[in-house]
């Protein structure tokens, strides 16, 4: 166990908490405290560094593992998904999107297991990375309700979300035509 391996689980462990304090309401759908949302988002924000953080560390002082590498994906993917789940709970996105953005993450992590199989690594592309901090922009811009920008009439949640809807099939469409070749020959 190392530090990139702790921060990892240090963001799998902050999901639930961060989905708690999203989620957690009174009768009447009232947040039990004024800043709820801002808790939300900065729990949300930290555990979406870690991931960059978490790689960073790991590649520059040599402490790159097959726990880090099956760990960190699953953290990003369980962190996007459980934010993107809430915010259609909390109907500030379209279940059809979510779907969308989903569907993509478990064809790539299926690839990714094909390959595996192969004994060939995938690792995440520019367009996988800009992917992602489209979604984490997209994700805490809606859980802010676009503060402090809305404070002067700009709204960038919603448009952040289709940016990381088209981003999202595009990547995964990169990762699928990158990979093909492991699918040719097989049955």
């Amino acid at each position: 166990m190392n530090l990139p391996n702790i921060l990892t689980l240090i963001r799998i462990i902050m999901i639930p908490v961060f989905m708690v304090v999203l989620l957690l309401q009174l009768p009447g759908g009232k947040t039990y405290f004024p800043s709820q949302d801002y808790v939300a988002a900065a729990i949300f924000i930290v555990a979406a560094a870690t991931d960059g953080l978490d790689g960073y560390i790991a590649r520059k002082w040599g402490q790159v593992t097959n726990l880090g590498k099956f760990l960190d994906p699953l953290a990003d993917k369980l962190l996007v998904s459980a934010a993107l789940i809430s915010l259609v709970e909390l109907k500030m996105v379209s279940a059809w999107i979510v779907w969308v953005i989903l569907a993509r993450e478990f064809a790539v992590t299926g690839i990714r297991a094909i390959a595996a199989a192969d004994g060939v690594v995938i690792s995440a592309s520019k367009l996988g990375k800009l992917k992602t901090l489209t979604q984490v922009v997209a994700i805490s811009a809606l859980i802010l309700r676009d503060w402090p920008l809305s404070l002067i009439g700009i709204r960038i949640g919603e448009p952040m979300i289709y940016i990381a809807l088209v981003l999202t099939v595009i990547s995964g469409v990169d990762y699928l035509v990158k990979s093909w070749h492991l699918f040719r020959g097989k049955r």
